[in-house]
């Protein structure tokens, strides 16, 4: 299982090392600590195109550098553009998310390993989002109900600690408007007039319907979330190799070359940040790692 991780792509050369200059040409407040960029390249300096699940390196000058999520749309990529979902953490972060629009920042990418949709064509879609772990999920929901016709069921299950922390509010409403998605939203606190469902997440995942040899599942959140959710997901009989989690380490590098984001035998930023169930689950059970 570990050996269909591993990464058989070339070293990378040391101009990947080098940011490309982008301008920030929308900056969206999501959450009291979270903001979405919009950014665009100059002239000759477009990066290749992403793929849902990828990541950048955004860069702020005289700061620092650090991996951040691609939250955008993937069919939506024609000028260049990237959107990238930023929780302000640090003092790179903080300094990203004051980011105006007209400011320029660095960008290298896009690295690792994405969702894979294709395998689970004319199969069943279960997609679970922790807090800002809805923001890389969002390419892969965003493409699979742009192909809506070649999936079956397609359920997003969404946890936040409250509504303040809710990322995309409108983004779930129309989703959750759909006749062909099921969306489920639930908060850790209830926030005054919240008739949604409160609770962990663990929740709504145990009462969702699945067919588990047609469901391929994607999970993005909190570490201890993605294992109960994967192990539960498992224990009712989804395979695991279907069962798809993007995992954070301390990527320093992005390209494989520092080993700061090792997992086991994996360097993360390359054999990752999306791997298979399959491949990590006894790794996580590791403390050291």
């Amino acid at each position: 299982m570990i050996q269909a991780m591993r990464e058989t792509a070339r070293p990378a050369r040391a101009e990947a090392m080098v940011p490309a200059a982008y301008t920030v040409v929308d900056h969206r407040r999501e959450t009291h600590d979270t903001v979405t960029l919009t950014l665009l390249p100059g002239r000759g300096t477009a990066l290749p195109r992403f793929r849902p699940g990828q990541f950048t390196m955004l860069s702020a000058e005289g700061i620092g550098e650090i991996p951040v999520s691609i939250s955008g749309d993937p069919d939506d990529q024609h000028d260049g553009r990237l959107v990238q979902t930023i929780r302000e953490v640090g003092a790179v972060s903080a300094a990203l998310c004051r980011s105006e629009a007209g400011s320029e920042i660095g960008v290298r990418g896009p690295y690792g390993h994405g969702w894979r949709l294709a395998s689970a064509l004319d199969g069943d879609l279960l997609v679970v989002a922790g807090g800002i772990g809805l923001a890389p999920l969002r390419p892969l929901i965003r493409s699979a109900l742009g192909r809506r016709e070649h999936f079956g069921d397609v359920t997003l299950l969404a946890g936040a600690r409250s509504y303040a922390d809710l990322l995309y509010p409108l983004q779930l409403d129309a989703w959750a408007r759909r006749r062909d998605t099921a969306v489920t939203v639930t908060l850790d606190r209830p926030d005054p007039g919240w008739t949604g469902r409160v609770g962990l997440i663990t929740g709504p995942l145990a009462e969702t319907a699945i067919v588990p040899e047609r469901t391929t599942a994607y999970l993005c959140g909190p570490e201890i979330m993605i294992k109960v959710c994967a192990d539960a997901l498992a224990a009712r009989g989804v395979p695991p190799e279907r069962i798809q989690v993007s995992l954070e380490r301390n990527m320093k590098c992005g390209v494989g070359w520092c080993g700061h984001c090792q997992l086991g035998p994996h360097l993360l930023c390359r054999s990752g940040p999306v791997c298979r169930w399959d491949a990590v689950a006894d790794l996580l059970d590791i403390e050291e790692l």
